[in-house]
């Protein structure tokens, strides 16, 4: 089954689910006349909006790409996590606002055992959802459906709440009911803004995880041309859409032939294995008659603080040049200054030379 089919059959059991209990708490805190009940019932509307934006935007990030959008239109998906994020933060608001006017103006619920059943069986069902719904989320890497099962386990320990709380009244006579409605508007908008965040860092370029950057240079580097790989970028167009380029580091005595090979091996290796399409990889060349000069300056150089690499090492005996990137962590208060330091370190050591260090991004 692809993406898309997971992400939707998954909203349509959401959907479905959501709307039976929504049915189900509505009767329930009507009839018994619980404000917190009732929140829960419309908690559980937002989550059939939030399902129905999920499926219109994996319908619309699936579209094929066109002559307007050449790489697709897979970022259409994180616009309707935001959309589901305002509906979420507008649920949550809402029910706050409710839940305050019912502590100045309580009413008193009227539970039946009937209503209590319902209450505990939708709390079960609501767990059973949450994790179906997270596992298929993992499965899709589908951040909306993640996002949806967390929410539906929230949802199910909110509903524990507005149960211990009937609970609470019948066996005390103690009335929380608005305060516990309040509880669950603070987690609900909470949850709102958790997904509003996640999909701003999306739309802005967030640093892609670390094990990927590991693994996609591990398959780079086992080709035995290859003694390193570096500056790795990689574009998100959708959730399963990476494009990306890199730099890698490679004998000097190579021909344009040969590099050719290997960047269509490299390029096909972490399609096939990671689903990554490298658009461009740049080339570094490594000059065995210069090993000295680049460990002595590589010694030099790491030894200072806030210098996580160095590489792009490159000597030109008859220039009389030395260039060579530096990445420095992103916590240095002046990473400009540490650059110029360094520069005029390896300078000092090579006076004759003319010397040329680029700052790279730790990406």
């Amino acid at each position: 089954m692809n993406r898309d089919r997971i992400i939707v059959r998954t909203s349509i059991i959401g959907i479905i689910t959501n709307v039976l209990l929504a049915a189900f708490k509505a009767a329930v805190g009507l009839i018994s006349g619980s404000i917190a009940v009732i929140l829960d019932s419309l908690n559980n509307l937002s989550d059939v909006l939030s399902s129905v934006v999920t499926i219109v935007g994996t319908k619309l990030a699936g579209k094929q790409p066109d002559k307007e959008h050449p790489l697709g239109h897979g970022r259409a998906e994180y616009l309707g996590s935001m959309v589901v994020a305002g509906i979420i933060l507008y649920a949550g608001i809402a029910a706050g606002i409710e839940s305050i006017k019912k502590i100045f103006s309580p009413t008193e619920p009227d539970y039946s055992i009937i209503s209590l059943v319902i209450v505990a069986s939708a709390i079960v069902v609501k767990f059973l959802l949450g994790r179906y719904v997270s596992a298929m989320g993992r499965k899709a890497n589908s951040g909306s459906l993640i996002a949806s099962g967390s929410d539906a386990l929230f949802d199910a320990v909110l509903s524990a709440s507005v149960l211990a709380s009937a609970l609470i009244f019948l066996f005390t006579g103690t009335n929380l009911e608005a305060f516990v409605g309040v509880i669950i508007s603070a987690f609900i908008i909470r949850a709102g803004i958790e997904i509003l965040l996640d999909t701003v860092d999306e739309l802005l370029g967030k640093r892609i995880d670390r094990e990927v950057v590991d693994a996609v240079k591990a398959t780079i580097c086992q080709d035995e041309k290859v003694s390193g790989a570096y500056d790795l970028v990689l574009h998100s167009y959708g959730p399963d859409k990476l494009i990306g380029s890199v730099h890698i580091e490679i004998p000097s005595d190579m021909t344009a032939t040969e590099i050719d090979r290997l960047e269509r091996r490299i390029a096909e290796r972490v399609y096939i294995e990671h689903g990554i399409i490298l658009a461009g990889i740049g080339i570094y060349s490594v000059d065995s008659s210069h090993t000295d000069i680049r460990d002595k300056i590589t010694d030099m150089v790491r030894r200072r603080d806030g210098v996580l690499q160095i590489h792009g090492f490159y000597a030109d005996t008859e220039q009389k040049q030395i260039s060579f990137d530096v990445i420095l962590d992103f916590g240095l208060p002046d990473r400009k200054a540490v650059l110029a330091e360094i520069r005029r370190e390896v300078q000092e050591a090579y006076p004759d030379w003319c010397i040329n260090v680029t700052m790279d991004v730790d990406i």
